[in-house]
């Protein structure tokens, strides 16, 4: 029962942050997660912006209201949404790119080891 509540806390948690960096996307971050789209995305850099934020939006809500038969599922598909993302973060490095307060070359190499963290967080929050 005790893991079952931090399993439902987590999944909870990250949804609501999936949520809110959804929103953020559409509104007050808009420019920052610009810096971050990669040169070789073939569309305009603040389409993949919104529609990277319509996709966090609706991961998050999935994630938190999901049934648990289709937990798994969700889980699976946000973590290879923050796979998917990855690229993004590893670009905002490689070319210095200043955003969200990542403006020295070690926080942006920091950032990146979060990353994965968020995938096993998916994954893990939302397994029987």
């Amino acid at each position: 029962m005790k893991n079952e509540t931090l399993k439902t806390a987590a999944r909870i948690a990250l949804g609501g942050a999936l949520i809110f960096a959804g929103i953020s996307h559409l509104t007050f971050a808009r420019k920052d997660f610009k810096a971050q789209v990669p040169g070789w995305v073939p569309l305009k850099k603040d389409d993949t912006v919104v529609y990277s934020g319509i996709v966090e939006i609706a991961l998050g809500c999935a994630i938190a209201l999901a049934p648990k038969k289709r937990r798994e599922t969700i889980g699976n598909v946000a973590a290879a949404f923050f796979t998917a993302i990855f690229p993004g973060n590893i670009s905002q490095y490689t070319h210095g790119r200043s955003a969200f307060g990542l403006d020295t070359d070690n926080k942006r190499l920091t950032r990146l080891f979060f990353q994965p963290v968020l995938v096993y967080w998916a994954w893990k929050s939302t397994r029987k």
